[in-house]
């Protein structure tokens, strides 16, 4: 009998069929058994995004919204957005609804390093507390749904986290413990939900945090002495909470802080002049609480602000003079006060209308058209 020899031509066709069959399938089985538990538990009617998902391709090759690593074959991004430029929603003209809930499974996705699942509306159910054993998650967003329960008591475990936005959703519950030991954590967004309780009183140990957008909830108790510490906090939220209590001065010194938005609370007490005199702010939004005494006259050549709204408190005197004397105020509102006097003239006043003044005790001139 003949024996037969492989030559060195074959060999290597035999290693490159043998490489093209496993580039045709990478996709962990484990992690395409997960998403399909994942899809099963969701409806998605008018776009059709799971329709790519099918269980005879393999999930990291078409799949959509769905990225993987390429040596390993392990699933890190889910990426699934209602609101998006992508060409599937600009075919349809429209906007996405996706209905369900959040299946525990996506938890056996162990090497997801983002889970985005935002802005469906129409997504109801809890948070899966197993969600917290992702060990390398660094984005959960899964705003603009309907989603209830309370954020996941362990989200502390999440130690590489940076980006976390629950907002828009029905979460009721008081902010973890556990939250302020994110130590990577960049941007908080848990606006408009149910959220009580207090701000934690460690709040500050958010060292990385550069957005906290926690307005439109159910918070009680004063702004945490802690965050006074926050080097890198630019974007501060909390309007439409029950915040008491003096603003502290140390709001004024910080450093990068540009939006401070605290109206529609139960605020108290003088407004300190550090915090009209900051160069940095950009937005400053104090309206609707119960602030008294006068407007600090402490404006300069260097105060620049695109918004300043001190409307419906308690404050009284006269308006600063010093105001004329600002870079820039682009929108200014004062209104619903009990200020006295003269309005000044000059920017940023010829440009205002007489809603920024009205309902004060007794302002004259300027845009009132009110003789003094």
């Amino acid at each position: 009998m003949r024996k037969l020899v492989a030559s060195p031509f074959s060999s290597l066709l035999v290693v490159v069929f043998i490489s093209a069959i496993s580039d045709v399938r990478c996709c962990s089985p484990k992690d395409q058994t997960a998403l399909n538990a994942f899809k099963s538990s969701l409806s998605e009617p008018n776009l059709g995004i799971f329709n790519t998902w099918s269980e005879n391709t393999d999930c990291c090759k078409g799949w959509y919204g769905i990225s993987c690593d390429p040596d390993s074959g392990r699933v890190t991004d889910i990426s699934l957005r209602g609101e998006s430029e992508d060409a599937i929603f600009q075919k349809a003209g429209r906007s996405g609804y996706m209905s369900g809930s959040i299946d525990p499974a996506v938890c056996d996705l162990t090497a997801l390093t983002s889970l985005v699942l935002a802005d469906w509306k129409g997504i109801t159910g809890e948070i899966p507390p197993c969600v917290t054993s992702l060990a390398s998650l660094r984005i959960l967003d899964l705003a603009g749904n309907r989603i209830t329960g309370e954020i996941p008591a362990e989200i502390g475990k999440l130690s590489k986290l940076a980006v976390l936005n629950l907002a828009e959703n029905q979460m009721s519950g008081e902010i973890p413990a556990s939250l302020t030991s994110l130590a990577e954590l960049k941007h908080l967004e848990l606006t408009e939900n149910g959220i009580t309780g207090v701000i934690p009183a460690d709040f500050g140990s958010l060292k990385m945090l550069s957005r906290a957008l926690l307005g439109r909830n159910e918070l009680t108790g004063s702004i945490p002495d802690s965050i006074s510490g926050m080097q890198r906090l630019a974007d501060l939220d909390l309007s439409r909470n029950h915040i008491e209590g003096p603003l502290p001065e140390w709001v004024g010194n910080m450093k990068v802080l540009s939006l401070l938005n605290l109206d529609c609370n139960s605020l108290t007490g003088p407004i300190p002049g550090s915090l009209l005199s900051n160069s940095g702010f950009g937005v400053l939004n104090l309206s609707r609480n119960a602030l008294e005494g006068s407007i600090p006259d402490v404006f300069g050549s260097t105060t620049y602000f695109v918004s300043l709204d001190l409307s419906h408190n308690n404050l009284s005197g006269r308006i600063p003079d010093s105001l004329s004397s600002a870079k820039f105020v682009g929108h200014l509102d004062i209104s619903h006060n009990k200020l006295c006097g003269r309005i000044p003239t000059g920017s940023p006043f010829d440009h205002l209308e007489a809603t920024s003044f009205s309902d004060n005790q007794c302002l004259c001139g300027g845009p009132l058209m009110k003789s003094c």
